[in-house]
């Protein structure tokens, strides 16, 4: 089984700046980066990530990045509910900044053997360069949007249904689509001339109804792919568990926003969760769960490679970062 794999395409837009850089490799684990000209001039950003494969059974998951976003002032997003000296006390402790932050979001594609599975789509072509280059990812991955059995929505944010058109046209040809039938029902019944989020569901998600599963809390995707009702973040947001050969791992969608500043503090409102009490039931619920069985995660929002362990820490959680243990 391959490690994580820092190769970039040519024809990815990940690189975002110009420059003469076209790749990178990680060379066994040794963490040494090449570049291609060593004489180019810097360029002023970093190479991301495309890909990174990891084993769970007889199943192979692989997630995609589709891009990043940085940000002033995170305690807009992250932490409402809590004083600004704690906030920017956590932070410390963590070595994180308290005026800025990065997001990362990260689909992950599921090999059962059988079937080609993606849970969310990333932002879509309207979000690149930064952004929207799950595509790209695709392809440095060895696929292809073709390729696609089965696209499963966690939830109707943009961010995870953006891209499932292209041109125009349905990004992933060949696809059949799973989703929450919660969520459906919720986003389709509001207005989408008076709702963004309703516009762009009615928009990219509607066309593909007769092509949807809409399942309910236990519904399986495939065999080894099952549906947990994990709401507050949006009324249907569901999280997936995956089982192949004695092994487990949990896709966590949204459960969780940030490593710190939403899983180490799960009570820490989020200003996307639609609903913060219940989110901030439902992220205990969760990662009490991950904790107390030591199962691998995968989170969308998690610094990529996005998957990682949960460890219990006095009243709240600490994340622990994957090193190598599912690529063995």
């Amino acid at each position: 089984m391959s490690g994580l794999n820092l190769t970039i395409s040519r024809r990815s837009a990940l690189l975002g700046a110009t420059g003469a850089v076209a790749g990178a490799a990680l060379l066994g684990q040794t963490g040494q980066v090449l570049a291609e000209d060593a004489k180019a001039a810097a360029s002023g950003s970093q190479a991301r990530l495309p890909f990174a494969r990891f084993k769970i059974g007889g199943f192979e998951v692989t997630t995609l990045l589709d891009g990043t976003a940085s940000s002033a002032e995170p305690q807009k997003t992250f932490g409402m509910n809590v004083p600004a000296d704690e906030f920017a006390e956590v932070s410390a402790a963590s070595f994180l900044p308290a005026d800025s932050f990065t997001n990362f979001f990260t689909p992950t594609l599921v090999n059962t053997g059988k079937e080609l599975v993606l849970f969310d789509t990333g932002m879509g072509e309207g979000a690149r360069p930064d952004r929207g280059n799950l595509r790209s990812a695709l392809e440095t991955a060895g696929y292809t949007p073709e390729q696609i059995d089965i696209v499963v929505i966690t939830h109707m944010h943009g961010d995870h249904i953006g891209g499932l058109a292209e041109g125009g046209n349905p990004a992933f040809a060949n696809a059949r689509y799973v989703t929450g039938a919660k969520e459906y029902d919720f986003w389709s019944k509001l207005d989408p001339a008076a709702n963004g989020g309703a516009k762009l569901v009615a928009k990219n998600v509607t066309p593909l109804a007769e092509k949807t599963t809409f399942l309910e809390d236990g519904g399986s995707v495939v065999s080894g792919i099952t549906a947990m009702a994990a709401a507050g973040h949006t009324p249907g947001h569901m999280i997936y568990m995956l089982e192949s050969d004695g092994k487990q791992m949990v896709l966590t969608a949204d459960t969780a926003n940030h490593y710190v500043w939403s899983l180490a503090h799960p009570d820490w409102e989020v200003r996307f969760d639609m609903d913060k009490a219940a989110a901030a039931q439902t992220r205990r619920k969760v990662l009490g769960m991950l904790a107390s069985d030591k199962i691998p995660f995968a989170g969308y929002h998690m610094p990529f490679p996005a998957v990682g362990y949960v460890d219990t820490v006095g009243d709240g959680f600490h994340y622990v970062p994957e090193t190598y243990q599912l690529r063995l």
